[in-house]
C-alpha cells in the first residue's frame, strides 16, 4: 500500500468489507484479489480471516466450498454490537454517551430523537 503498511485493525475491516459487499462465500484468494493491490499476501489474508473467525466475526461455509468464509453479522449489527461492548467495558457510561451524541451531525441527531421517541 502507498504510503505505508496497514494494521491489523485496518486489514480486518477490509476482509469485513469485502464479504459483506458480496452475496456469496469467498476464499482466502478472493478476498486477496478483492482487497489487494499487489502487495497483499495469500498468508496474511488466511491469517486476518482465522483472527475473524476466533472473534465471532465470520464463519466457514459449512454448505459450499471448503475454505470459503461469510460474515457472521451484518454492519449494522457488527457496530451495534461494537457500541454495547465499549459502553460495557466503561464504568462512566453517561460520559461515553455524551460523547458520542454530541459527536452526530444534525440530521442522525434527529434520527436519535425519533428512534428514543419510540
Amino acid at each position: 500500500m502507498a504510503g505505508g503498511r496497514r494494521g491489523a485493525g485496518q486489514l480486518e475491516e477490509e476482509v469485513l468489507h469485502a464479504l459483506r459487499a458480496t452475496d456469496r462465500p469467498l476464499t482466502p484468494s478472493e478476498v486477496q484479489t478483492r482487497i489487494g493491490d499487489g502487495e497483499l499476501a495469500y498468508n496474511t489474508v488466511h491469517t486476518i480471516l482465522k483472527r475473524l473467525w476466533d472473534k465471532g466475526l465470520v464463519v466457514r461455509d459449512a454448505e459450499g466450498r471448503r475454505g470459503a468464509y461469510l460474515p457472521a453479522r451484518d454492519a449494522t449489527e457488527h457496530a451495534a454490537q461494537v457500541m454495547h461492548e465499549a459502553l460495557r467495558r466503561e464504568s462512566d457510561r453517561a460520559a461515553v454517551l455524551q460523547r458520542f451524541v454530541t459527536g452526530l451531525g444534525p440530521d442522525d441527531e434527529e434520527m436519535l430523537r425519533r428512534l428514543l421517541a419510540g
